[in-house]
């Protein structure tokens, strides 16, 4: 077998060195950095009235995962207490099944610790594929009980500020049941319309009078450095979604989450609440 040289030595050592530290980051680093993001979302249809409404995003807690014990639960909903938010939404995959070196927390506690949240501000739910996979109607029953609104396949009226909307809460892609039809389909005339979602998949099924859908499910591709995974335009099957896409009338809204699923791994792609600004965009503003 031919020997390499001593430059090409050194720089496969070199390469192999850099790989080690990649991976030691998105081992041992990035999964600790809890970022808040600001997003101005504009939105046609949106009323006046309800201009500059503020939503944080939660997704993908997966509580139990690599380096997100319920202690780090305590700082996020720390944040999210004192953040301005008029309303805060949920889009499933609270609980952990099969995540590498993750150690599965009972929904109980996770409900528990969210109590807090709940307490300040109006909270609403939908659950994802781990929560389904964990028992989903128990995960249901129990935020119910603390004060978290967990909306399967049905449609309720938002107060808030002065902002009155309709929220639509959908069940699962994977493992739920979800019927667009049924959650659509006792909504308040003449109020606008925001549906919450785990996958971003089912997006392209929602009535196109829809405003804004909300989602997680991606984790933003999770290692996905540069966001070179991540998709410019809307493509709704794809793993690395993340951020805003605007599709005709209306906004799709994808957070790449708090947690990691499979690998415990995130590079590129911090821990994030995602915190919505809602603007009444003026004809052909959206992009």
């Amino acid at each position: 077998m031919r020997r390499l040289s001593r430059p090409a030595a050194l720089s496969l050592v070199a390469a192999l060195a850099a790989v080690f530290v990649v991976l030691l980051y998105a081992w041992l680093w990035e999964p600790r950095q809890l970022v808040q993001r600001d997003y101005v979302l504009p939105l046609r249809g949106w009323p006046a009235s309800c201009d500059g409404l503020r939503v944080d995003v939660l997704a993908d807690l997966h509580t139990g995962s690599w380096l997100n014990g319920v202690d780090n639960l305590d700082r996020i909903v720390g944040d999210m207490r004192a953040s301005n938010s008029d309303v805060v939404v949920l889009a499933g995959d609270y609980v952990i099944l099969s995540v590498a070196m993750g150690t599965f927390v009972d929904p109980s506690i996770v409900a528990q610790h969210l109590a807090p949240l709940a307490r300040d501000k109006p909270v609403y739910a939908v659950l994802g594929n781990h929560d389904w996979w964990k028992n989903g109607p128990r995960i249901a029953h129990l935020f119910g009980a603390v004060g978290i609104h967990v909306l399967r396949n049905q449609s309720t009226i938002v107060d808030a500020r002065g902002c009155r909307f309709s929220l639509v809460g959908i069940d699962d892609l994977t493992a739920g049941r979800p019927d667009v039809g049924k959650a659509f389909a006792h909504l308040a005339p003449g109020l606008p319309v925001v549906a919450l979602e785990h996958e971003p998949a089912i997006y392209p099924r929602l009535p196109q009078d829809t405003v804004l859908a909300i989602a997680g499910h991606t984790h933003g591709g999770q290692v996905n450095p540069f966001g070179l995974r991540t998709p410019s335009r809307l493509v709704p099957g794809s793993a690395a979604l993340r951020g805003e896409y605007h599709d005709g009338r209306r906004t799709l809204f994808v957070s790449p989450g708090i947690g990691t699923s499979w690998l415990p791994l995130r590079l590129g792609v911090p821990p994030e609440i995602s915190r919505l600004t809602l603007r009444a965009a003026a004809t052909g503003t959206a992009r």
